[in-house]
């Protein structure tokens, strides 16, 4: 009998779990470890933070729903991974031995390499975590009663850009419901070479597409924007020229202010010797696994990917929710050829596709692959999108309670893929 065992319970780790209960005979244990005894729908966070949302709708109890499917649960903060013990050993002393580990943690959210960004430590908000982005909700309010100038952006090292759109466009939707918005200018400051360069080099005419929605709301924007230093009520931005040198300085004055930050890998996962890379992303394979340490595979953020080019202000590749379900699957298909004597050979495809709700409305947009050049390139935007991704909200979160069986993310790209080609 062996042991797999999912390290985070996310939009990785869930399905993850899901998928290898399904697969894996019943003689296997299959154990979930996260730090919070709840999952949460991360992409809904930019709505809870303007009072669209509130916790309850998009989060659930895991235990519930894990034993249901015969799943472990273990509740606790990891402290260190023993990769050449196969055990994790929590805060709190447990310890909990694998034959598998599969690393779906998420990253560590890097404040503290900009000073004065966070929620905690900080001045401005973030939308990375439920509970930052109720935080972010309360200072929301507090603008719609004594508006200002809103600042929202992605610092340097960057890569998930696509919430920093979204909740612009949100905040703008949402502060004119309240009839405020002609009291609140607002400017999007980001890493980007060019706004929709989306850690990707743009898909389509995502850079077109992005600048005319920025106008057609009033968002005034800087891109190569290196953010260097927030205080209570005021931002420093210098403003890059294509050769990394400083064009212009920047002080931005704000009431509210969001600012995604760079990711980095989780303390107890950077910690392994030779697992990761410089920034704390876990090294992989072709086929999702460490080449140090063939018993751990890991997917999602938390896996290092190379930038897509070299940008003036750095910026990394994102990790959609498409890509993260094709990395996971490879992985159950991989764990199961070992257990039942198979040579490993799954590979993800790590293709991306992104529905952004806009407020009133929205993009959407395919890469297959993600990096250039490209077989499919397709970016549309519509109130469809909108409505597209409320669907998907509440279709990902009623599979969260029934469990996971199959791929369904590919079943939504394939058909808008097949939209995009009757558009030709």
């Amino acid at each position: 009998m062996a042991n797999v065992v999912v390290l985070g319970a996310g939009l990785g780790g869930m399905p993850a779990a899901y998928e290898l209960r399904q697969v894996l005979g019943k003689q296997h244990e299959v154990t979930v470890v996260n730090a919070n005894d709840y999952f949460q729908f991360v992409p809904s966070n930019p709505w809870l933070a303007v009072g669209w949302r509130n916790r309850k709708q998009i989060t659930i109890p895991l235990e519930p729903y894990l034993k249901k499917k015969k799943i472990n649960l273990v509740v606790g903060w990891v402290e260190t991974i023993d990769a050449e013990g196969s055990k994790l050993i929590l805060k709190d002393g447990q310890e909990v031995n694998y034959d598998f580990l599969l690393i779906a943690t998420g990253p560590k959210l890097a404040f503290d390499e900009v000073e004065g960004t966070g929620p905690v430590n900080g001045f401005t908000h973030s939308i990375c975590t439920v509970d930052h982005a109720e935080k972010a909700y309360d200072d929301f309010m507090k603008l719609v009663d004594d508006p200002g100038h809103v600042v929202i952006g992605a610092a340097p090292f960057a890569s998930c850009f696509g919430p920093a759109y979204e909740y612009a466009a949100i905040v703008d939707t949402a502060l004119r419901k309240h009839k405020v918005r002609d009291r609140v200018p607002m400017t999007f400051v980001t890493s980007e070479p060019y706004i929709g360069h989306l850690g990707l080099g743009g898909v389509g005419d995502s850079r077109g597409l992005l600048e005319h929605e920025m106008r057609n709301r009033h968002i005034k924007f800087i891109t190569n924007a290196k953010v260097t230093k927030v205080e209570e009520g005021k931002m420093y931005v210098d403003e890059m020229n294509d050769a990394g040198e400083v064009a212009k300085q920047h002080e931005l004055e704000f009431k509210h202010s969001m600012i995604l930050p760079a990711f980095k890998g989780v303390d107890p996962v950077t910690k392994v010797e030779g697992l990761c890379n410089p920034r704390g992303f876990v090294i992989v394979d072709e086929h999702q696994r460490s080449p140090k340490y063939p018993n751990i595979y890991s997917a999602g953020v938390c896996i290092a990917i190379p930038p897509v080019e070299a940008t003036p202000v750095p910026t990394g590749a994102p990790k959609t929710g498409y890509m993260i379900e094709s990395m996971v699957t490879a992985i159950v298909r991989n764990i199961k050829a070992e257990l039942t004597g198979y040579p490993v050979a799954s590979k993800a495809t790590w293709n991306a596709f992104c529905l952004a709700d806009l407020g009133d409305t929205g993009a959407a947009f395919i890469a297959l692959p993600q990096i250039p050049p490209r077989n499919v390139t397709w970016f549309k935007k519509g109130k469809w999108v909108h409505w597209a991704k409320i669907s998907f909200e509440k279709y990902f979160i009623r599979k969260m309670k029934t469990g996971i069986s199959e791929p369904f993310i590919e079943k939504w790209v394939l058909k808008l893929v097949g939209v995009a080609r009757l558009k030709r």
